[in-house]
């Protein structure tokens, strides 16, 4: 059975463990293929789920930002017409460190980006505190980090320091609710082409697609369900959760 029809009879997360294992192979013609086709089903229903829960969200009035300046204020942007050209340019930004994972310009090719961040500047109120929300810069934004003139010389000073370099994705849960907090959450750029590799800085420790999956599992909140916090969560997840497809 390929790894395609395994990840449609709901052996989502074991397909991907297995994927991991095969490392470099993954790209061999007669493998890739069929790695390719499970991703795209997995960035297809990423999308889908993060428009049930945009609509939802929305039916229960929370507080989007609707003014912007730049897209990776936006809620939800589509993948951009230039994707395939930002992308040559990402590539060419990191290629002295290492490889922009695939399942990152994936993203970027079905999905596009999203920020379901609480629009603070208009109401310090929020409905679930510290639920960090989930966040993907656009990709348009993220070349314009990468490509800043201070870009370059960043980078090598976190190659000497780290042995990598990552792109920086998402601010932290506490920056998204207006609290000075860490790190942003950042894919590490990887010394070979990969899959996937690992969401930096982010609590549970994991690569990007566990990190996308382990949102869906909360609704695109990863920390809401926090007991300290206190968030009444519960009526919103009877609603979407059973509207999610697995990734």
């Amino acid at each position: 059975m390929t790894f395609y029809q395994r990840y449609l009879n709901g052996e989502t997360k074991e397909v991907y463990e297995d994927i991991y294992k095969l490392g470099s192979d993954a790209f061999l013609p007669n493998i890739f293929s069929d790695i390719e086709k499970v991703m795209t089903e997995t960035f297809e229903r990423t999308a889908y789920n993060l428009n049930i829960i945009y609509k939802e969200l929305v039916n229960i009035n929370y507080l989007f930002k609707t003014e912007f300046q730049f897209n990776f204020e936006r809620p939800l942007v589509n993948p951009l017409p230039k994707t395939d050209s930002l992308l040559k340019e990402l590539d060419e930004s990191v290629k002295s460190f290492g490889f922009v994972p695939l399942s990152l310009k994936m993203f970027y090719k079905i999905v596009g980006a999203c920020n379901f961040g609480w629009d603070y500047d208009k109401n310090e109120d929020f409905i679930w505190e510290y639920a960090d929300p989930i966040q993907v810069i656009s990709l348009d934004d993220l070349i314009s980090i990468v490509t800043d003139k201070y870009a370059l010389e960043t980078f090598q000073d976190y190659y000497e320091d780290d042995g990598f370099v990552s792109l920086e994705l998402s601010a932290d849960y506490l920056h998204k609710d207006n609290v000075s907090g860490g790190s942003p959450y950042s894919l590490q750029i990887t010394n070979r082409p990969s899959i996937d590799s690992l969401f930096l800085n982010e609590e549970h420790n994991t690569t990007f697609i566990n990190y996308l999956r382990i949102c869906f599992e909360n609704c695109g909140f990863t920390r809401i369900t926090n007991p300290k916090y206190k968030n009444d969560y519960k009526v919103f997840f009877e609603k979407v959760k059973p509207q999610l497809k697995r990734i």
